[in-house]
């Protein structure tokens, strides 16, 4: 959890910075740092889970199954 903090912390500096560090607008640095740090975090983990195999729990009939006839 730290890290995460940290992440966003080091993100919003960097808003800050790139915006000429106007004063007043901490919380809109803090929530746009938070956006980006987590979307790219949610991102991360769904490409390492979308690797693996999709299980069908359904079970399909045999296709060699023999219909019975009834006779004219």
């Amino acid at each position: 959890m730290q890290d995460l903090e940290q992440a966003i912390r080091e993100r919003a500096y960097h808003l800050w910075v790139a915006e000429g560090r106007r004063d007043g607008d901490a919380d809109a640095y803090w929530l746009s740092a938070q956006r980006e740090v987590l979307s790219s975090s949610l991102s991360t983990f769904a490409r390492v889970n979308s690797g693996q195999p999709k299980v069908s729990k359904s079970k399909a009939a045999p296709s060699n199954a023999k219909k019975k006839r009834r006779a004219a």
